[in-house]
């Protein structure tokens, strides 16, 4: 299956809180976009392992992504080494992605800047073809995607590039709350984390808003892009006028 969109999350609810509503508006265009989740998040201490990929599931379903999979890395100790590389190399050239939507290259967890440096170097190596790697006993051709897109996570940075979402904002929320188990539930007797206080999803939703008043729209996300985009000319700048 070839993709035009992968948006790979070190945690499963990472694509969710960060950019779902640009998945969103790419999926209900027609577009084939799949999500990869390198790890479970099997050490979150709310859920677990296996509750958290049944959440993955539920939330792939609002985003109507194409598929959605689990490389099985090791939450917390995963590495930006040649093991880790070419396992993700062989996911980029099996999906053969024209975009790759990837983790913050820092941020508040250590896990989502780790990551978005594995990520970013594992696409430009999956397009040398020096580089081997097989998928059911078969070589498979290199691949680079043609634009890697970081999401901007907990903490903030000017964006290089922002994405109206307020027709698929809403969806983006449904999305969010699949995972029952991680965000706020007064009724709940596990221990208060970061992301389960009140308030949580309160602030995605001002960040929302934040990005939204740079381009003149109720609600948007915000990308960084290492290298610098190019259009054909300055009109495709100019965005539609809200309503």
């Amino acid at each position: 299956m070839k993709l035009h969109i992968l948006a790979i999350g070190v945690h499963p609810d990472d694509i969710e809180l960060s950019c779902a509503g640009t998945i969103i508006k790419h999926t209900r265009k027609g577009q084939a976009v799949g999500i990869l989740d390198l790890t479970q998040g099997e050490l979150g201490t709310r859920g677990s392992g296996p509750l958290r990929l049944e959440e993955a599931q539920n939330a792939a379903k609002v985003m109507g992504v194409a598929v959605r999979e689990n490389a099985g890395m090791r939450d917390g100790f995963f590495a930006n080494d040649e093991a880790h590389q070419l396992k993700l190399i062989s996911y980029i050239r099996k999906y053969r992605p024209e975009i790759v939507i990837a983790n913050a290259l820092a941020d508040r967890h250590p896990d989502h800047g780790r990551a978005g440096k594995l990520i970013a170097d594992s696409c430009f190596y999956a397009g040398l073809r020096k580089i081997e790697t097989s998928l059911d006993g078969a070589q498979q051709e290199a691949w680079r995607p043609k634009r890697v897109y970081h999401m901007i996570q907990d903490r903030h940075y000017d964006p290089s590039i922002v994405v109206d979402i307020t027709d698929t904002h809403e969806a983006k929320m449904e999305a969010i709350k699949c995972y029952k188990s991680q965000f706020h539930d007064p009724n709940s007797t596990k221990p208060l984390t970061y992301i389960s206080k009140g308030g949580f999803l309160e602030a995605i939703e001002a960040r929302a808003v934040q990005f939204g008043k740079h381009i003149g729209a109720k609600y948007a996300e915000g990308f960084i892009c290492e290298n610098i985009p190019g259009v054909a000319d300055l009109d495709m700048l100019i965005l539609p006028e809200m309503a």
